[in-house]
């Protein structure tokens, strides 16, 4: 079996997506003596840097060496780990005073794809009960859920609102028990110390076993326990993102990323957003965003920011003085750097925006709820989570006369009810999460209810009215679905699959949204040279009106496949070019077959796609071309891409 790197999308010259096996692997951590009797609690599985990862954060009794111990779950017989297992040394500190006791945390890394695995902490004679997750393929679709505000102990009964969160969690995972990745919207927590609360925000087993990417939400923040229980990969915890400018307080603070598959997630404490609190404030994060997209964007598909105070919303949050300065600072930035997708909680509520372009609505057309949007450079949708345990709802307020742009909580034209940026509001005082879908050639956010006004709903249990009707909106129905469908600039990208060599077959799928062009799959040939697969560029009009008559061409090249680090010569490519309607006197080029096998450069230079002579007749031509490409029999699996460069002569 080959295996190979963690696969990435390139952004603008088009990459692969590589799909891998990566041996399972670890340093051995110092084992523990037998006689360490820690008392370990509060175990939660967390996201790592990638899909090979994952951090796991516990809490522990007593000061001793502890790791995690891991094996593939098929080879646990009786409960036993065998020998041998992986094991991956923690590290942590002692807690603040009023949690007692300390944490740790160790990183996991070398999964192998689509395997289940068995876990465990502590040290050798004090184990932890095993725990279970399971990996799935490298490369692909996936799903993700994301929750707003658990804030478990915010309705004044730990209990109700342990309740609504566990249910949550339970709807959510049974009715998608694939997803991912759980993405939080920070306020785990009512009170950021308060441990009894960290433990009911931790009681869904489920937990433990998908990954939690954390977010520090404004009650959250004032402590340390966050930290403790929350590690995160890839986190820069220097003073200019804590609010205070202070590491070493009593807070808790930080920016991160990672990648899963094709997304680059970004998560920022928007706790800090002011440099009068003492850190960097707004400015710290925008220079975090670029330099991460910069060094990283290249690596994947999807930009999805997500950080606790939403900027565009519809409740009681809206018109706070520091969301309106988040709201001036952040879009503009957030428009230039090509972010899709931004993933905020804080305001007890559900909405989705418009395309939000450099603070403004990017689609004047746009309407009110549209099904599909096509954000075009610089369009960016922005996403409130309604409460996820039903502890705390917030009722949408009403627009103002402040202003339509910038830090303004105008009305829209369209729909005077909502703030000019919201496309959708919601609130029934009932639980909500959100799915989000990653596809290929699009992301689908659904706002889906967890729960009706009936128990657990802390909120409504305690006095709080609640407007939904369980016949007509049961748990699971959706209360706003939108489908994005990005743009993938001038050129037309071009997408292959590779998988794993035989058995099996080799897939090459496009789809063509804004240009993306999908191969469909291939397969090995007989004798296991070369991977084969054909297909169609999008076709090109060519239209002519010109008095002059004057001669034009049109032609195109490719750069190489690429996934990361890893890539195979764009000669590899072919084509048979073809006019599919008359016109402007339009001839097609010579067919260029694919450069393997032969040392031949393919379409990795300029090749003619079409062309008319002087005193052609004006018009307007159609033209395509047929593709046919060759992949080298030791390419890794994956889903590489490149860009068709296109350009228009003309005397």
């Amino acid at each position: 079996m080959r295996s190979s790197r963690h696969h990435r999308v390139g952004a603008t010259a088009g990459a692969a997506v590589l799909g891998l096996a990566i041996a399972l692997g670890g340093g051995l951590a110092t084992p523990a003596s037998a006689a360490d009797t820690a008392t370990l609690s509060a175990v939660i599985l967390g996201v790592g840097a990638d899909e090979t990862q994952r951090i796991v954060t516990w809490y522990s009794s007593a000061d001793t060496a502890q790791q995690v111990q891991l094996a593939p779950t098929t080879s646990i017989v009786n409960g036993e780990f065998p020998a041998g297992s992986a094991t991956f040394a923690a590290v942590g500190a002692a807690n603040i005073a009023t949690s007692g006791g300390f944490n740790r945390h160790a990183t996991i890394t070398g999964l192998k794809e689509n395997t289940q695995y068995s876990y465990r902490v502590g040290s050798e004679g004090n184990w932890s009960p095993a725990y279970a997750f399971k990996t799935q393929d490298f490369e692909g679709d996936y799903d993700f859920l994301f929750y707003g505000d658990p804030q478990i102990g915010s309705s004044g009964n730990l209990a109700k609102d342990e309740a609504g969160w566990v249910d949550t969690v339970n709807v959510s995972l049974a009715a998608n028990p694939n997803a991912e990745l759980l993405v939080s919207g920070g306020d785990q927590v009512e009170t950021a110390n308060t441990e009894s609360q960290w433990n009911s925000f931790l009681a869904p087993q489920q937990l433990k076993s998908y990954p939690w990417a954390a977010t520090i939400g404004n009650h959250d923040v004032g402590g340390k326990a966050y930290e403790q229980h929350l590690f995160t990969p890839n986190t820069d915890r220097s003073g200019a993102y804590y609010s205070n400018g202070q590491p070493t307080s009593n807070t808790s603070g930080g920016d991160y990323w990672y990648i899963y598959k094709d997304t680059l997630f970004i998560d920022l404490n928007s706790n800090s957003y002011a440099t009068s609190q003492g850190g960097g404030g707004d400015a710290a994060h925008l220079s975090y965003v670029q330099d991460v997209i910069n060094k990283h964007g290249g690596d994947a598909k999807w930009k999805v920011l997500v950080y606790h105070h939403a900027i565009y919303s519809p409740a009681a949050h809206a018109k706070d003085g520091d969301n309106k300065i988040r709201r001036t600072d952040f879009p503009t930035a957030f428009s230039k750097l090509g972010v899709d997708l931004v993933l905020q909680g804080h305001d007890h509520s559900y909405s989705r925006s418009y395309e939000i372009k450099n603070g403004a609505k990017a689609n004047p057309d746009e309407k009110p709820g549209q099904a599909d949007v096509y954000p075009g450079p610089g369009g960016v949708i922005y996403v409130t989570a309604n409460s996820a345990s039903g502890s705390k709802y917030y009722d949408i307020t009403k627009p103002d006369s402040s202003g339509t742009s910038g830090a303004g909580n105008g009305a829209d034209p369209l729909n005077p009810d909502n703030y000019w940026y919201n496309s959708s509001q919601n609130q029934e005082h009932v639980r909500s999460y959100v799915k989000v879908a990653v596809r290929n050639d699009k992301l689908q956010v659904e706002n889906i209810r967890s729960g009706t006004c009936a128990a657990p709903n802390a909120s409504v249990e305690l006095g709080s009215s609640c407007t939904n009707t369980e016949s007509g909106q049961p748990v699971g129905s959706v209360t706003d679905k939108v489908t994005i469908h990005p743009y993938n600039g001038d050129g037309q990208k071009i997408q292959v699959a590779v998988p794993t060599a035989a058995p099996g077959e080799f897939g090459w799928t496009i789809d063509g949204y804004n240009g993306l062009v999908d191969l469909g799959t291939a397969k090995e040939n007989a004798t296991g040279d070369y991977f084969a697969a054909s297909g169609e560029i999008n076709p090109i009009v060519v239209s002519d009106t010109r008095r002059t008559l004057s001669p034009w061409s049109v032609a195109a090249s490719v750069g190489d496949f690429k996934d990361a680090d890893k890539s195979f010569s764009g000669a590899n490519l072919g084509w048979t070019p073809g006019v599919i309607a008359s016109g402007a006197g339009a001839k097609a080029g010579a067919a260029v077959p694919s450069g393997y096998g032969n040392n031949g450069e393919g379409l990795s230079v300029s090749r003619g796609l079409a062309s008319a002579e002087q005193g052609h007749a004006r018009g307007t031509a159609k033209v395509s071309a047929g593709l046919d490409l060759k992949v080298p029999g030791d390419a890794a699996k994956g889903t590489y891409r490149t860009t068709l460069t296109i350009t228009a002569l003309s005397s």
